[in-house]
């Protein structure tokens, strides 16, 4: 018998909307190991040249000029992709997209991405006869997600498909699965273990993080948090930003034995279970992680749109704090200094995420709609 052979389309636009296609593809296959599996950054993937450098530009235009983002996020925020923006998409960069479905021959799509989204649409409209699942990646739901050609949402929140459902869209074509990340966030590990591991004390800890592309070196929080270095452990993860590590690790405010600054990793599952407190820019799915091993969080620096968003929601439910000045630090770190405290809290959390959030109900709502 044929195995069932799942699609999974994602863009390079942040590191959020490829992990949460890994994790949805990797839950599936742990449920049915008869599923076959393909993630792709479409984009990237018809464009080897071009791709990159769109996607470089976009990085910039987030670091230098965030508020023009803001902008433009209002301003299409009730609006979806139209008919000419998609046929554009479509010339321009997506051309190929239907030989790659018809080589692949998948059984389902399942977009993570606005823009691929956009361009199956287009393609569902033209006579592809493929389901076309599209997982919404953050706490809201902006217009560009939508299309009347979409089979099911997938989204993060009542809240997000209360919304879907104001522009038009049938409940009926709307689940609330919650955003999936790999099942190693739904692990945990020994503290002492982790300590030795990665050559840490026993200390309170805190993991600040930056998303995929680093955190913004100029902040003066971020600074501040080094004078408490002799009692508190500090690990920065700064992800691909290479550059800012290498201005870190120069920087004699960062140079000392509790202090670690790192780039890419694929381990944040443990670092986030040996750490008290996470300091992060509010990205859906770092937000998710966070959520899932129930550490308490501090945001900063939203990007104007959706990461407001997200760190809206998870203000509002009882899950992290906006970072806005030094007594928000020096009120955590003291926390964090109280063991019993600490730890109260972080059962508090558990308990509420154990209420709210299943790592692996979306993969089981894809799995069940594909029978």
């Amino acid at each position: 018998m044929r195995k069932k052979r799942v699609l999974l389309l994602s863009e390079g636009f942040g590191s959020g909307h490829t992990q949460a296609a890994y994790a949805l593809a990797v839950g599936l296959r742990s449920l049915d190991p008869h599923i076959q599996t393909r993630v792709i950054e479409l984009g990237n993937f018809l464009n080897p040249v071009i791709g990159p450098l769109i996607i470089s530009a976009y990085r910039r235009t987030v670091t230098k000029q965030p508020k023009l983002l803001g902008t433009l996020y209002r301003r299409q925020y009730k609006k979806s992709l139209n008919r000419f923006t998609q046929l554009a998409l479509h010339r321009l960069f997506y051309k190929h997209t239907k030989q790659v479905i018809t080589q692949l021959k998948p059984d389902l799509i399942v977009c993570t991405h606005p823009v691929p989204n956009a361009v199956v649409a287009r393609l569902k409209r033209l006579g592809l006869n493929i389901p076309l699942y599209t997982l919404i990646t953050d706490y809201d739901a902006h217009g560009t997600w939508t299309s009347t050609e979409v089979n099911k949402y997938l989204v993060s929140t009542v809240e997000v498909k209360r919304k879907l459902i104001e522009r038009g869209t049938p409940s009926s074509r709307i689940q609330v699965t919650g955003i999936p990340v790999h099942p190693n966030f739904w692990q945990t590990y020994d503290r002492s273990e982790l300590q030795a591991q990665f050559d840490l004390k026993a200390l309170p800890t805190v993991l600040i993080m930056g998303g995929g592309w680093g955190i913004m070196y100029s902040d003066d929080l971020l600074s501040y948090m080094t004078r408490y270095r002799d009692s508190v452990q500090l690990i920065y993860c700064v992800g691909n930003n290479d550059k800012v590590r290498e201005r870190m690790l120069a920087d004699p405010n960062f140079q000392h034995p509790n202090i670690k600054v790192l780039g890419f990793t694929k381990e944040i599952n443990k670092l986030m279970d040996l750490s008290d407190l996470l300091i992060t820019k509010p990205g859906g799915m770092t937000c998710t992680e966070g959520l899932s091993k129930g550490i308490p969080m501090l945001f900063y620096e939203p990007i104007p749109g959706q990461e407001e968003v997200n760190c809206e929601y998870f203000v509002a439910s009882g899950f992290g704090e906006m970072l806005e000045s030094t007594e928000t630090i020096n009120k955590w770190f003291k926390i964090i200094h109280e063991p019993y405290t600490s730890v109260q809290h972080r059962m508090d959390l558990m308990n509420k995420r154990n209420q709210q959030y299943n790592p692996m109900e979306c993969s089981r709502a894809v799995l069940q709609l594909m029978q």
